[in-house]
C-alpha cells in the first residue's frame, strides 16, 4: 500500500504530443508515468512553467 504514485491531482504534459494528458499509463515494471498515445514519459506541468 502507498506505493502507487498519486498522479490524479497533478496535471501531466507529454513533450512529444505537446498536450496535457488526463489519463496516463503507469508502467507495471518501473512505475513510470507515460503517454497513452506515444509512450513518452510525462512531465508535471508546474515543473515546465507552462501551466
Amino acid at each position: 500500500m502507498g506505493e502507487v504514485e498519486d498522479t490524479e491531482n497533478e496535471p501531466l504534459y507529454c513533450p512529444n504530443c505537446q498536450v496535457q494528458v488526463a489519463d496516463p499509463l503507469v508502467c507495471g515494471d518501473c512505475a513510470a508515468v507515460i503517454c497513452r498515445r506515444c509512450g513518452t514519459p510525462l512531465e508535471k506541468v508546474d515543473e515546465l512553467g507552462i501551466g
